[in-house]
């Protein structure tokens, strides 16, 4: 029944005006008491905010929020999470097909709009969740050169369980931003998947590119001639609300998981925080 619903809601726009509406700058003290009732609602903890609540001017100010130095200590194994999140699909990537849920997958190819995915074989798929609980900014994964990012535009459908389970091919539909990084031990692909509420995703090295605010929606690449250097833990960018990163990288970075991670069964979840080594 939700899905069927979902279908003919106008995702985009009611998503692109919630983004709008979040981030509504309000006075004091009326800033500060919204703030704390959307914490109290989602559970979030303020404490580990970079600012005192009422520097911030909105909910989406807030929601944005930095973390306060030390909050998430990057750990000294080669590979970290890139976001504080829940695991909820991961395993070996084989042919073109990736794991969605249970029962449903998705063409690799058609996902990051790259049609050579040798580099992959053998190697390994990610899929983090960001629910509101969660700090929304997005860090690499590992050291590395960025070397392209491409723009997809789609639809917003919601990225809940409810929906990936039930919307077949829903990570090739949704709008989503593509970044490489060219690493020593090859290809690390990280995927930004945008979501319904999702006002926008954002680029911390790349401020032209503003994802649900491109009217014609048109597919966008940006190659870099000069690789722009990145270190494990250094910030991406970041969603507007809750959303899904999955990352696709070579076998030779498995010898740096966490056997967990290698396993297939996608039923079980696994909560991370963000820059915590796998």
């Amino acid at each position: 029944m939700f899905i069927e619903f979902m279908k003919f809601v106008p995702k985009n726009l009611i998503s692109y005006w919630f983004g709008v509406v979040m981030h509504i700058r309000l006075f004091q003290p009326l800033a500060k008491w919204s703030i704390l009732l959307f914490a109290k609602f989602f559970k979030i903890n303020c404490d580990e905010a970079e600012k005192k609540l009422e520097e911030y001017n909105s909910i989406g100010d807030f929601f944005t929020r930095r973390l306060r130095e030390g909050s998430r200590p990057i750990s000294n194994n080669k590979f970290v999470h890139v976001a504080d999140s829940e695991i909820t699909s991961r395993g070996l990537v084989f042919g073109d097909q990736l794991i969605q849920a249970k029962g449903l997958t998705y063409s690799l190819k058609e996902f990051i709009k790259n049609q050579i995915i040798d580099s992959y074989q053998g190697g390994f798929f990610i899929t983090y969740y960001l629910c509101p609980t969660d700090y929304h900014r997005v860090h690499s994964p590992v050291d590395g050169m960025i070397t392209e990012v491409r723009y997809v535009p789609g639809n917003l459908w919601p990225v809940n369980r409810a929906s990936v389970g039930g919307v077949p091919n829903l990570f090739c539909k949704n709008e989503r931003v593509i970044v490489d990084i060219q690493t020593d031990k090859g290809i690390i692909t990280l995927v930004f998947v945008g979501a319904t509420n999702v006002g926008s995703i954002l680029l911390n090295f790349e401020p032209s590119l503003k994802t649900n605010h491109n009217h014609k929606r048109e597919f966008k690449k940006i190659s870099y001639l000069e690789p722009i250097p990145i270190k494990k833990g250094d910030e991406l960018g970041m969603f507007s609300m809750g959303s899904t990163v999955i990352l696709v990288g070579t076998k030779d970075w498995l010898s740096d998981l966490n056997p967990i991670i290698i396993n297939e069964e996608p039923s079980l979840f696994v909560k991370v925080r963000g820059n915590k080594y796998l």
